[in-house]
């Protein structure tokens, strides 16, 4: 491709709203840590981390023997597929999902088995549990869903829970957790004690906005989180996520404020969005999805890239609301019946909207 060319493609994207990324900055206060941190940086982080699963687990409420960190919620993910589940086992989650798991399903050598969600945009407990046989080595649940922002009820989790063999392990991907209302929230700490094959997944590449630094971890029961710790990178997690990650734990307040923020931005896009009949349904994370078959191609052609699926249906990230008024300017002015054929311009926009696959910009993190 001739770097002209290359330059247009960018130019042409005014929005990327793919990676449900935070549209703002990290916190002051976690910024002023992290320029303390830098100041450290010709010195070589722990051999193997100690003191960031120590803080994580004393700000959860568990030992540290049941932390396990890692490169993002990806990066953990990676580790326990490779350590857990037996070559060529099955792995169990819901489709549409993270892309990740499926991509990383191929990469270990685990077998995918996708189950589809309900007519409602949410995971399909009952059909996964059935999913559940001799050969299933790891099973995945979201809560908060990814990529419909959607909620499976804690009653509803529990009785699954307790329906999956003890000896299948199960992610919760808890990626979006701190966007989740207080009725929809849930005693993970008991939960891990009730069912020591779950291992539950977070990040700070979200709410916290640190997606560039890659910090993410699991907690469970020690004894599994010990098989996940094999494949430990030596010196493999900065001295700056410590910094981070101390100062976003002191940071509360401004973390409750820049959430409420997100979420009210989210509700006025989520209305105006079905005021112009978009069926989209209620999230609790910082992103929508948007389902329609003209959908993807009108963003595109907006310059907007959004994470686009089969079906022409796309996931956005919110909380800009420059970025949410040009959402709505792109779909209001989409074609009533029927997409129009894309123009050669289009195209290299649309390009870069397929997020359902390897992305052809950048890969899928968490």
């Amino acid at each position: 491709m001739s770097a002209s060319l290359e330059a247009y493609r960018f130019e042409t994207v005014r929005f990327d709203l793919s990676l449900s990324e935070n549209p703002f900055p990290p916190l002051p206060s976690v910024m002023r840590a992290l320029d303390d941190s830098l100041a450290k940086a010709n010195r070589y982080p722990e051999f193997l981390p100690r003191a960031l699963p120590r803080i994580i687990a004393d700000h959860i409420g568990v030992d540290p023997d049941q932390v396990v960190v890692g490169s993002g919620a990806t990066g953990v993910a990676m580790q326990i597929m490779q350590t857990l589940p037996a070559p060529g086992a099955r792995f169990v989650f819901a489709t549409p999902t993270f892309d990740g798991y499926p991509i990383m399903s191929g990469m270990v050598g685990l077998r995918s088995h996708p189950v589809a969600l309900d007519s409602s945009g949410r995971q399909d407990l009952w059909a996964m549990a059935r999913a559940v046989d001799q050969n299933t080595g790891l099973v995945a649940v979201c809560r908060p869903h990814n990529p419909t922002g959607t909620v499976v009820p804690a009653s509803e989790l529990k009785a699954f829970l307790y329906s999956v063999p003890a000896t299948v392990p199960v992610i919760l991907d808890e990626a979006y957790i701190e966007f989740l209302g207080a009725t929809d929230t849930l005693d993970t700490v008991e939960l891990v004690r009730r069912h020591p094959n779950v291992l539950v997944l977070r990040t700070f590449s979200k709410a916290y906005g640190l997606a560039g630094l890659r910090i993410g971890y699991a907690f469970g029961a020690p004894e599994l989180v010990r098989r996940v710790h094999r494949l430990q990178l030596p010196f493999g997690t900065p001295s700056a996520a410590v910094a981070a990650v101390t100062a976003s734990y002191a940071a509360e307040a401004e973390l409750g404020e820049r959430i409420l923020r997100i979420t009210t931005e989210r509700e006025l896009l989520r209305t105006a969005l079905r005021r112009n009949g978009i069926r989209v349904p209620r999230s609790s994370a910082n992103f929508l999805y948007l389902p329609g078959r003209e959908v993807a191609p009108a963003l595109a052609r907006a310059g907007i890239v959004a994470k686009r699926y089969p079906d022409g249906s796309a996931r956005i990230a919110v909380g800009d609301p420059t970025a949410g008024r040009a959402v709505l300017k792109a779909l209001a002015a989409r074609p009533a019946t029927g997409a129009r054929p894309l123009r050669r311009d289009d195209s290299r926009v649309l390009s870069l909207t397929v997020r359902s696959e390897p992305s052809v910009v950048r890969a899928p993190h968490r």
